[in-house]
């Protein structure tokens, strides 16, 4: 297996652009679009429930094509937002994770301390696009923010099916440690990004429920 230094160079990808002769990514995102990752994360969970052989208990899932398609579709709603001309901005800051990791830190964490990091995270994402929602009055953005709520949503399911203990939220925002504030929608879905593709991927890339071997 890769250390996860490593892998890091996998944490940043090409962006997508989309040139003059592409469809605009507001007017052509399809509902039918929007349901591919919650039916792929169902997918792979009959899949690996219904194989042969396995041992108690089941092994949850670890295959990260479903969080590439939601880093592809976190990234699909930065782009729609730059797009925006008009009723696309957020009406105050709001609290984000910082999303640069620090290896040699990150790397000296426990799987508890890393686990509740993103976790901690997801959270804050969670309520900053929940002010995204009701601050953007452009309609052709608002199925983005929903999808990119309800895709953080089955992230945490994810991580219940890894055997990681779920999240307490605290009462607010304010005493968390390692996060910042934007004040922008595209830096809040540019942090969106960043997040899945870093913390997010190390998270399940060194979940020790993934590495057991299974008879």
């Amino acid at each position: 297996m890769r250390s996860t230094k490593e892998l890091r160079f996998q944490l940043v990808g090409n962006r997508r652009t989309y040139g003059p002769n592409r469809e605009d990514p507001v007017r052509g995102y399809a509902d039918t679009t929007m349901e591919f990752p919650r039916l792929l994360t169902l997918l792979l969970m009959v899949m690996e429930l219904s194989r042969p052989g396995l041992s108690s208990p089941l092994r949850p899932i670890c295959d990260l094509r479903v969080l590439n398609h939601f880093i592809k579709e976190a990234q699909d709603a930065e782009v729609a937002m730059k797009s925006c001309r008009e009723g696309c901005s957020l009406s105050e800051a709001v609290t984000v994770p910082q999303t640069r990791v620090d290896f040699d830190v990150w790397e000296k964490k426990n799987g508890l301390e890393q686990a509740q990091e993103v976790q901690s995270g997801l959270w804050l994402l969670q309520q900053a696009l929940g002010l995204l929602r009701t601050s953007v009055t452009n309609t052709a953005l608002h199925s983005h923010i929903d999808n990119s709520v309800r895709n953080l949503l089955s992230i945490n399911a994810v991580l219940r099916s890894l055997n990681i203990q779920e999240y307490t939220p605290p009462a607010s925002a304010a005493g968390l440690e390692g996060t910042w504030r934007v004040s922008s929608a595209t830096d809040l879905l540019q942090v969106h990004v960043n997040f899945l593709r870093g913390k997010v991927r190390l998270l399940l890339l060194d979940a020790q429920a993934c590495h057991q071997d299974v008879s």
